[in-house]
């Protein structure tokens, strides 16, 4: 099993960055997937999640609006669109599956895999 989370660099406020999670080592299309971020000093929080059936979606309060999800699973390949980026979103972006997507933010204690992270800085 392994997720593999690309695309994090530096840009300025009111950038954009997409962020993708490229799952492999097993059925990534039968499981929901959740973006989570951490940043220095704080715990990790969930930003969105997205189900299998690509039915339901969940975004936290913070990034609603500003970010998208959305699943290749083809490409077994997850995205998540980040748009008009404030300082506040500067982070380590992770990927992780086997855990619920449900109507609200991800919880992170549910999610049972975890790639590694990807550094999203957002700064003037």
């Amino acid at each position: 099993v392994q997720l593999q989370a690309s695309g994090g660099g530096s840009v300025q406020p009111g950038g954009s960055l997409r962020l993708s999670c490229k799952a492999s080592g097993f059925g990534m299309p039968n499981f929901a997937i959740g973006w989570f971020r951490q940043a220095p000093g704080k715990k990790r929080e969930g930003v969105s999640c997205i189900s299998n059936n690509v039915e339901v979606s969940a975004y936290a309060d913070s990034v609603k609006g500003r970010f998208t999800i959305s699943r290749d699973n083809a490409q077994n390949t997850v995205y998540l669109q980040m748009n008009n980026l404030k300082p506040g979103d500067t982070a380590v972006y992770y990927c992780a599956t086997f855990g619920p997507c449900v109507a609200t933010a991800p919880v992170p204690d549910l999610f049972d895999y975890w790639g590694q992270g990807t550094q999203v800085t957002v700064s003037s």
